[in-house]
């Protein structure tokens, strides 16, 4: 069973991987409405990668005896200046969720919650890939640029994601 603690930390996580997949949805609704399917579609995939992690956390706070609370989701921005400005947001609140896990990492160590601190391992290994892909692209856009054409190669490139 969940100390009242780990669940309250559990569900503020499983909350911010909500609001990460709205946040990520408002993106690919930004990339949509400029004709950049690619990006949209990477955003898409990130959307539905971030709705898993939430039903992750959803999922183990039931088996452990506690009860996942749904908090309110503010609304996301909607515009950003440029694709690159779009993905380095992305970068800096990938970045967030991973202090995120971490904190509830050291919670769950502080507390003994030996199951807790294994069910996060999966995430801290997540947070590594997630930050390191968002990198790539903003490095990748940072290189191209204002020049159209790399803009349309990566979104051409961003679009055969799989998931």
């Amino acid at each position: 069973m969940l100390k009242k603690s780990m669940e309250k930390a559990l569900n503020k996580q499983m909350n911010d991987e909500f609001a990460s997949a709205y946040l990520y949805l408002s993106m690919a609704s930004y990339f949509e409405d400029r004709n950049l399917k690619g990006l949209a579609h990477w955003m898409h995939a990130q959307t539905k990668e971030e709705t898993e992690h939430g039903m992750k956390f959803f999922h183990y706070i039931l088996d452990r005896g506690g009860k996942p609370i749904l908090d309110e989701i503010g609304a996301p921005p909607s515009t950003w200046k440029s694709p690159l400005d779009a993905f380095q947001a992305v970068y800096a609140h990938e970045q967030k969720v991973t202090a995120g896990i971490h904190k509830l990492v050291d919670l769950a160590t502080k507390e003994g919650d030996h199951p807790t601190h294994a069910f996060l391992q999966w995430f801290v290994t997540e947070q590594v890939e997630e930050e390191a892909s968002a990198d790539e692209v903003v490095q990748k856009l940072k290189m191209i640029g204002d020049m159209v054409p790399g803009i349309f190669m990566i979104d051409r490139e961003l679009g055969q994601r799989n998931g």
